[in-house]
Formats: structure tokens, C-alpha cells, sequence
């Protein structure tokens, strides 16, 4: 018996190769005699879908939303940006998160093309690791505000602040769990999870931290004169106050989503989401052997 009954299947949009893809694994998920439920996304990818022989004939097709509800595992067959939005709409829900990377890295859909039909077929078959990421909740808060904030929004690699006019630099204040810490004059500055540590952190020179690190990680895109990352403890509740002396308007964004816009004055709140997204990986995944080859360490050695 397979070790999940309902898998629910997200694709990834404008992709030659998904059509194809998804057939494989609906015919392997038949096999397991797994039922199989669509996205909406996923529905329009598959060859001659509207026909009774089709792979998804039998498929019942759901909103995203209520695709965590009648799931126990979800299967994104897409690049990390896709799963990044799956991730988001789906953890309050608790639903597990299995990636097939289509995309060109994949640290987090990490089973390639070639090996679906045996890393799935195993995973089906109670031979997988699943592990706990944490998302970050971010809010914008005006002077006056007494409620939840102007905005609220939810991310598994980071929270970014970035400013909208070319030339003019960002005045930040950085507050942890209540006490003043530092100043920054940057482009912005990024708010990572140890998931988001190897995204957007890393290229601007933030350490790669492991997954299983209760930490996040603060890194200054483009700093004046000095700024360097700090890591800080997971609990900790960071709040990012763009200056009224500063007459430069910036941006928030969650995942790299287009965001929301901040005023000087406006304070953004971050601090750790709750649930955690549950994530599937494959019998023996290791987290080094996946950083030496996405980011090509050690090559050229030997």
C-alpha cells in the first residue's frame, strides 16, 4: 500500500516539458492505485486532457486552495520559484511538499527527470526524509496603525526590503526583539531563512546556513562604507524601520513577489511563521552532496 492515498500535482507554467512529465507520473500514481488530484495549473498541460483516455481523465481537478484540504501529499513539478508559491499557499494546511525540479537549480525540488519513476515509486512505498522548514511573516506598519498593519505576507526563502528609484539609498533602522541594534545605508537589505540562505542571501555574500539551523540571517544588499551579514536567532522578532529622514521610497517583497510599497516612517515587523512547511525528499538526500553540485564546489580539485 502506498504511504500516501491522495497526491495532488502543481505544474509548472510554460514549460515544453510538463505535459509529458505529468503523464509519467500520473501513470505511475494509477499503478500505486493513488488517487489523483489536479491543480488548475496542472489541467491545461497534460496531452488531449479534455478526452476520456487522456492521462488525467480521472482526475479530479481542485483550486489551489483547496487542494491541501483533500491532499496528503503534493507533488510540484516545476523550477524552486513554483514551489516557492506552493510552499506559501499550502503550509497552513500541512500538507507535505515533494519536488521534480524542471527549473535550472532545484534546492528544493531536488528529484531530476531522469530519476522520477524510481525516486517516486520509493517515496510511494514509505522509503523517503521529511523534514521542517519555517516561513517568515512579514507586516508593514504606519505610524498610528493599532491593528494587523497595511500589509501582511508570508515567505520560505525571504523577506525583502529594496529600493524603487535608481540612484538614492535606503536609511534603516534594525530593531531586535525590541532593542535598537544597528543602522544600515544600503540598497536594501534581505531577511533569510537557512531554506532562503542559498537564494537571494547568498548572492549578496550571506552565509549558507543548514536547514536544521533555528537562525535567520540578515544580509545589506549594496551597504555604503561598511555592512556585513548577521545571523540571529530563529525566535527573534525583527522589526526594519525605514527613517523619515530618508526621501526615498522602497519596496517589500516576500519570495521576490512584486510586494507592497513602504513610506519613510513605515516599520516592517518579521518574525517567524507558524506552521512550518513539512517537505519530502528522496532515501539518502544530503544537503551537502546537493550544495557541491548546485553551486559547483570542489570542481577543478583532484
Amino acid at each position: 500500500m502506498t504511504a500516501f492515498r491522495t497526491i495532488g500535482l502543481i505544474a509548472k507554467k510554460d514549460d515544453p516539458r510538463t505535459g509529458e512529465m505529468l503523464g509519467r507520473l500520473i501513470a505511475l500514481l494509477d499503478a500505486h492505485k493513488a488517487s489523483v488530484v489536479l491543480d488548475e495549473s496542472a489541467l491545461a498541460y497534460l496531452p488531449d486532457s479534455g478526452s476520456p483516455g487522456s492521462p488525467g481523465a480521472k482526475a479530479k481537478v481542485v483550486s489551489r486552495k483547496m487542494l491541501g484540504q483533500v491532499c496528503d501529499l503534493v507533488v510540484v513539478v516545476a523550477g524552486d520559484g513554483t514551489f516557492l508559491s506552493a510552499a506559501r499557499s499550502l503550509v497552513d494546511q500541512n500538507t507535505p511538499l515533494l519536488g521534480v525540479n524542471l527549473g535550472r537549480v532545484g534546492f528544493l525540488a531536488d528529484i531530476t527527470p531522469d530519476e522520477v519513476s524510481a525516486r517516486l515509486d520509493a517515496i510511494l512505498r514509505g522509503r523517503f526524509i521529511e523534514e521542517s522548514r519555517f516561513l517568515l511573516d512579514a507586516r508593514i506598519r504606519r505610524a498610528g496603525d493599532s491593528g494587523e498593519g497595511t500589509f501582511s505576507g508570508i515567505a520560505l526563502n525571504e523577506v525583502a526590503i529594496h529600493k524603487s528609484e535608481m540612484t538614492r539609498l535606503l536609511d534603516l533602522e534594525i530593531i531586535v526583539d525590541g532593542h535598537h541594534a544597528y543602522a544600515q545605508r544600503a540598497d536594501g537589505l534581505i531577511v533569510a531563512t537557512p531554506t532562503g540562505s542559498t537564494a537571494y542571501a547568498l548572492s549578496g555574500g550571506g552565509p549558507v546556513l543548514h536547514p536544521s539551523l533555528d537562525g535567520v540571517v540578515l544580509v545589506p544588499i549594496c551597504p555604503q562604507i561598511s555592512g556585513r551579514p548577521i545571523v540571529l536567532g530563529g525566535q527573534s522578532t525583527i522589526t526594519l524601520r525605514l527613517v523619515h529622514s530618508s526621501p526615498t521610497k522602497a519596496r517589500l517583497s516576500c519570495d521576490g513577489q512584486k510586494g507592497e510599497g513602504i513610506e519613510p516612517g513605515d516599520c516592517i515587523v518579521v518574525r517567524k511563521h507558524r506552521p512550518e512547511l513539512r517537505l519530502i525528499h528522496p532515501e539518502g538526500h544530503d544537503f551537502y552532496a546537493t550544495l557541491r553540485t548546485k553551486l559547483h564546489w570542489g570542481r577543478g580539485l583532484g
